[in-house]
This record gives structure tokens, sequence and C-alpha cells, in this order.
């Protein structure tokens, strides 16, 4: 019984993550992608960040953030801040665009799965969410 649970997480896991990428490819959703969205959240949430903390935060290579972050400088959406500490590094500060871009995209992402859970009880989101949760984290852990 536990191998067809976990051939069914499985299965399921490589489905989602095919739709999830076919709808971002189709549906992309202002200037932002996966990508520039998961950079700008970490600002976001925890304030101006240098690049080797957002590697770490979001599991990536320091020069591949640092690419990330030149983009976003180039469309405005970042800007670099000195460190006063280390004179040679600085940390990446939102722009007030790219604040109103984030909050744009982020809002267009959740109607969409609002759209999608419409006929979900708040239980049946708060429990997925939940095990959502507990799944990246084992990701990171294991």
């Amino acid at each position: 019984m536990k191998n067809s649970i976990l051939e069914k997480i499985e299965l399921e896991m490589a489905v989602l993550v095919r739709r999830v990428t076919s709808i971002t490819s189709k549906n992309k959703i202002g200037n932002l992608d996966r990508s520039a969205y998961l950079l700008l959240h970490q600002l976001s949430v925890h304030g101006p960040l240098g690049v080797k903390t957002l590697a770490e935060n979001l599991q990536l290579d320091t020069s591949t953030v640092s690419r990330q972050a030149a983009s976003l400088e180039k469309k405005g959406y970042v800007y670099k801040v000195p460190d006063h500490v280390d004179r040679r590094a600085y940390f990446l500060q939102l722009t007030n665009s790219g604040t109103e871009d984030f909050n744009e995209y982020k809002k267009a992402r959740l109607d969409r799965f609002e759209v999608l859970t419409d006929d979900w009880t708040d239980e049946e989101r708060k429990q997925f969410g939940h095990l959502l949760k507990k799944f990246n984290k084992a990701i990171l852990e294991k």
C-alpha cells in the first residue's frame, strides 16, 4: 500500500510541475517571470538583502542570483544600497516600480489560485497550503 501511495504522490507531483510550467509559460502575467517573482518576494518580505543571502534563501548559486539581480536592476525593479560595514558589498532594495509590479503580479497569481480552488472549502485550502509548506520544508531538509 505504501508504494501505491508514493507512486500516486510521485505521479501527481510530475503532473503538477508540468501543468504549472505550462500555465506560467502560456499566461505570462506582467513583466515578471518566476525567478524574478521569487527574488522580489524575498526583498519584499525581508527588506534589503545581499546577493549571497538571496542565493542562500533561494538555494541558488550566487552567480545566478547576481545575473538575475542585474536584470532586475536594469528593469528598474531594484537598486543597490552600499553596505556601510563592507564598502565592497551592497544590498538590493526594491524600487517603487519593483514593489508595484511585484504586488500586481502577486495579486494576479492569487486571483488565479482563487479560481482554481473556487470549489474548495477554506479548510481544504488551509490543509493544502499546510501540506505544500511541509513538503517544501522536507525538500530543504533531506
